[in-house]
């Protein structure tokens, strides 16, 4: 019953966010209040709402101020001499600007952090696809598919989540998906090029010489006079220490960007009226992402809460038909979309994989295999609701989620199927 009552509030849930009927911070409370009700949970709905809040409050304050840090390196110029380089070398041509966001996205993605990602790759390039008339849709889903596929790596979290829940080490997981990781890195590049072809058909090459270049700069700045070029090499450096300090794990990461945006702010804009100022230009933005994000956690402490979890879990597992147990990790990596999608990776990770590797060692399979396996839904993962830090994304880009969900969902799918396609082709998991 509790299984039946899960599978019909995401269905519900996702029916209502992707027609539009509601946003999705508001699903995110109702849909899971409605169905704890209708399950006989009234009772407990609050210490299970709490609980789920809890565990989501720390990635609220720290997107909270990051969203601000980054704010404030935005309005002090920090960002102006990468996108001045981007317009050189793209020369207003969308499918360059495409591919060269994925490029950038890629490459950020390589510290593992989503947030890091999202936050550096539209800070640089909002401001460009704004001037050249490209949809911000399309920058937002390009960060999201490279983040998606980079997320393999061990430090991003779901892979050191495989190793610990399973006791594997890295080169029974990780190392044997990277050709998979590669193919999914050939297929965001793939998708950046048509993505920017039909942009190009739709609103032409722009001509931007070297001389307008600064004018077209000048023209994205909202305010000149925030601009701090005589601190540039001063904030570089700040921002360089922060996402090492970040890499490197000296602080929690709340704390690296509370600090960073109180020296940020301090620094370039010294006069309290202008703190004060800069603060209230950020607030829509961060009041809108981390209302989301506490959203969320209502969403998840009802859904673990009520056992919706493991019960859909456990139905999934054991409706398995036992002639499909051969292709045990083919099921995996399938199903590791869906999960991955409906609840969070610790949830997943620590609780539903253990029992598919315990069902697959009954047909034969390494729980390695079925560990590779599961990482392959991570693409389709990171557009889930239950992800803190999609909702700055789509934060940033000033786009609605469900429509990053309705345009780019279909691309996460095909980006899942290739590394599951070359995992197959390579013998990285068992057909």
């Amino acid at each position: 019953m509790l299984a039946i009552l899960g599978f019909l509030m995401i269905l519900v849930f996702m029916a209502l966010i992707m027609t539009g009927r509601l946003s999705a911070m508001i699903a995110l409370i109702v849909v899971p209040v409605v169905f704890a009700l209708i399950g006989g949970f009234g009772s407990e709905i609050g210490p299970m709402a709490l609980e789920g809040i809890k565990s989501v409050a720390p990635t609220g304050i720290m997107i909270l101020f990051a969203i601000l840090f980054f704010g404030i390196l935005i309005d002090a110029g920090v960002f102006d001499p990468i996108i001045s380089t981007i317009l050189k070398l793209v020369k207003g041509d969308p499918v360059k600007i495409a591919i060269g966001t994925a490029v950038l996205a890629l490459l950020i993605s390589l510290d593992g952090d989503g947030t890091t990602t999202y936050m550096i790759t539209i800070s640089a390039m909002l401001p460009l696809y704004k001037r050249i008339g490209m949809k911000p849709l399309i920058l937002a889903g390009i960060a999201v598919s490279a983040s998606g596929v980079m997320n393999l790596l061990p430090w991003g979290g779901p892979t050191a989540r495989v190793m610990t829940a399973l006791k594997l080490e890295m080169s029974d997981v990780f190392t044997p998906v990277i050709p998979s990781m590669l193919g999914g890195v050939l297929f965001v590049l793939s998708m950046a090029y048509l993505l920017g072809r039909k942009e190009r058909k739709r609103i032409g090459i722009i001509e931007l010489g070297f001389g307008t270049v600064a004018r077209e700069l000048a023209a994205t700045a909202e305010e000149s006079y925030l601009k701090r070029p005589k601190l540039i090499l001063f904030n570089y450096a700040l921002t360089i220490i922060l996402l090492g300090s970040l890499i490197m794990e000296l602080l929690p990461t709340t704390v690296l960007f509370m600090l960073g945006f109180a020296v940020a702010i301090t620094v370039n804009y010294p006069k309290m009226s202008d703190q004060k100022e800069r603060v209230a230009n950020y607030a829509d933005n961060a009041l809108s992402v981390v209302s989301m994000i506490f959203a969320a956690g209502v969403f998840t402490g009802l859904l673990s809460g009520t056992g919706m979890v493991d019960a859909m879990a456990n139905s999934m597992i054991q409706h398995i038909p036992e002639g499909m147990g051969s292709h045990f990790a083919v099921i995996t990596a399938i199903i590791s979309a869906p999960f991955t999608f409906f609840m969070s990776n610790d949830a997943f990770y620590y609780g539903v994989l253990p029992l598919l590797a315990k069902a697959g060692a009954a047909y034969g399979i390494d729980p390695a295999m079925i560990g590779r396996a599961s990482l392959f839904g991570l693409p389709v993962h990171l557009l889930s609701p239950l992800v803190p830090s999609t909702y700055l994304l789509v934060g940033m880009v000033g786009e609605d989620f469900g429509e990053l969900q309705r345009a780019f969902l279909k691309w996460a799918c095909g980006s899942t199927l290739v590394l599951l396609i070359v995992a197959l082709l390579l013998g990285i998991i068992p057909w």
